[in-house]
């Protein structure tokens, strides 16, 4: 969470939230901060990790399984970026190919993008942020975009990772926040208890 904080320097953290309460809750707290967007980390039996992102105050609202999290402490990149600065964002053709992705594709947009002249932004870009749509998952990435001077005393941009990474699987989308009707609903999705069940009784 931390990671994704130091990415968007228009992040507001809020404290711990009941999940007993209802999460529309999330979105008041949002228009109280004037918060266009939310991002809500749910941890179940303090192992698995679902990230909700929702446009706010009337959604959508995505909800994912947060999967394979390496953070920048435990990878140790070479690669760097500012306190503050803008990313690019960059998203492979296939979030073009299906409904749902092209929402994911949307709400992302709204979330990760900087607004403009933000009071706590940085007027450069110097990284970049992927998201890859690889086996129906979001694979996140997070790369420093590297200046060189190549050996025709050329300059060439290059890229450095730098993390965090992490990969989502989504669950459900709603068309309202934190719940509404269905938008779309993963048919190959399996919830981690059910996994582990499956794999006690084996």
């Amino acid at each position: 969470m931390q990671d994704l904080i130091s990415l968007m320097p228009h992040a507001v953290k809020e404290t711990k939230l009941d999940t007993k309460d209802t999460l529309n809750v999330i979105s008041e707290i949002s228009e109280l901060r004037s918060c266009t967007n939310s991002v809500f980390f749910d941890v179940k039996k303090h192992k698995d990790l679902y990230i909700w992102f929702c446009k706010a105050p009337n959604g959508p609202s995505l909800k994912f399984h947060c999967v394979n999290v390496h953070t920048m402490d435990e990878l140790k990149m070479t690669g760097n970026c500012l306190a503050g600065s803008r990313p690019f964002l960059y998203f492979s053709s296939e979030f073009d190919d299906h409904p749902h992705w092209q929402l994911t594709k949307e709400v992302f947009t709204h979330v990760f993008n900087t607004p403009k002249e933000h009071r706590k932004s940085k007027p450069f870009i110097d990284h970049i942020l992927c998201f890859y749509l690889v086996d129906g998952r979001v694979w996140f990435r997070n790369y420093q975009i590297v200046e060189q001077v190549n050996s025709a005393k050329k300059k060439e941009q290059t890229l450095m990772e730098i993390g965090p990474r992490f990969v989502l699987n989504p669950v459900k989308m709603f068309a309202g926040s934190f719940g509404g009707p269905t938008l779309y609903e993963n048919p190959t999705y399996v919830s981690p208890n059910q996994i582990r069940a499956d794999t006690l009784k084996s």
